[in-house]
């Protein structure tokens, strides 16, 4: 599945945020390595190099694309290269790891969970965070529509369904279970987007990208047609824009 970086930072602002306050629970003085587990185009491995000067900074992602566009960034001190998380390990020099909306993509993400638990060096950090919106209209229309007669031959496994993250208490006690010290929470954004489509655009760059992926580009522009109608009912737009919950689970995890 490839990704379009430009459509990814449309929203830069509302998708750094989260990591911004799951980095502010990271408290570490001195890491010698950060890694940023699914960098995506760069910018936060970037903003992670300037709150950790000293430390030597690599950004990992899957996606070609992203790294591509990471690599064009003046980025001194920073490297990026191309890996797949599932086959990834935690070198032992690593202070800090921090994965921004990632492992929702991994099936069965929380078995590597365990296993980076235990990779951990001692006063070693992991945070992440995932969205916990699967349940949200975004989502479910999403599934809904790709299950319809119209769509269902073509998208039939697509797609992913709401139980391919955990709560934040079934994170903290798989991650308790391996010795660590967690702290685990939710957050609620209220995003206000302008334009037409907001939310459709949101998507683009992440959720609707394996249907994007699946269809060719008439079919994608019927489907994005029926959609965005189904998400302007949902989420219609005010006087003040179109307002988009959007939930976030967070987990930072300290090996003692």
């Amino acid at each position: 599945m490839k990704w379009d970086p430009s459509q990814y930072v449309r929203y830069a602002d509302e998708r750094e945020r989260p990591l911004h306050d799951l980095v502010a629970r990271i408290d570490h003085p001195a890491p010698r390595r950060v890694i940023d587990l699914g960098c995506g185009p760069g910018p936060t491995t970037v903003w992670l190099k300037s709150l950790w000067p000293g430390a030597a900074v690599e950004g990992l992602d899957s996606s070609e694309e992203m790294i591509r566009a990471a690599e064009r960034l003046d980025a001194p001190g920073i490297t990026f290269r191309v890996a797949d998380a599932t086959e990834w390990s935690v070198p032992d020099d690593s202070d800090v790891v921090v994965s921004n909306a990632v492992l929702q993509w991994i099936p069965d993400h929380q078995d590597l969970l365990t296993t980076w638990a235990g990779q951990l060096p001692a006063e070693a950090v992991f945070g992440f965070q995932v969205p916990g919106n699967f349940g949200a209209p975004s989502h479910v229309l999403m599934r809904e529509l790709a299950n319809s007669p119209r769509w269902r031959d073509q998208l039939d496994g697509v797609l992913r369904g709401d139980n391919w993250v955990s709560s934040a208490e079934t994170y903290a006690e798989l991650l308790l279970a391996a010795g660590l010290v967690v702290d685990a929470w939710e957050t609620t954004y209220i995003h206000q987007l302008a334009g037409e489509n907001p939310v459709l655009e949101w998507v683009r760059g992440t959720g609707l990208r394996p249907v994007l992926a699946a269809l060719d580009a008439a079919d994608t522009a019927e489907f994005e047609q029926s959609y965005a109608a189904m998400l302007n009912e949902a989420y219609p737009a005010g006087e003040h824009g179109t307002l988009f919950p959007f939930r976030r689970i967070f987990v930072v995890a300290r090996r003692s």
